[in-house]
């Protein structure tokens, strides 16, 4: 009745919602090269294909997790549990050709600069570039929906969160 009542009286629905987080094209979940993510092994997730290779926040957060690599970051948002993943099997990398600009613990607003990819490194050592977003504890969750397609600048609307 809440939802309705807010409805009424002309309020917005404030479920969480994740936006773009990289500039480029989405990549659905079954399409990931990575089975890891493709088959939702991680949680609900898609996709960025990026044309350039800075990776924003999502949503305001906090930092969960950073990784040696550089390549990986955790963030707590409004009860979810996200991970962005940069590039496939980038951890081989050992951290080349990425930087991390955040830490762990650090609160993040949406649109904040979390970490860089050299795009040109991780061709050349063999890897995909596709950024990848999962919502780890999605099943905690009524719903997580993919609203996006296409081509997407930073800040787009991308993913909608239902409790």
């Amino acid at each position: 009745m809440g939802l309705l009542f807010d409805f009424l009286k002309g309020k917005k629905n404030t479920e969480p919602t994740l936006s773009a987080y990289a500039q480029g094209t989405v990549v659905p979940m079954e399409e990931i090269p990575d089975q890891v993510f493709s088959q939702g092994i991680m949680g609900f997730c898609c996709g960025i294909e990026p044309t350039d290779g800075k990776v924003y926040a999502p949503a305001d957060g906090t930092i969960s997790q950073t990784t040696d690599t550089l390549h990986a970051v955790g963030l707590a948002v409004d009860g979810m549990e996200l991970l962005i993943h940069a590039g496939v099997d980038t951890v081989e990398m050992n951290g080349a050709g990425f930087t991390n600009a955040v830490q762990e613990g650090q609160a993040v607003k949406k649109g904040d600069l979390l970490l860089t990819m050299d795009l040109e490194q991780v061709r050349a050592a063999g890897h995909g570039t596709v950024v990848i977003l999962a919502v780890t504890n999605s099943d905690d969750f009524a719903a997580v929906e993919l609203m996006a397609s296409g081509k997407v600048s930073v800040g787009d609307g991308l993913m909608n969160v239902r409790k």
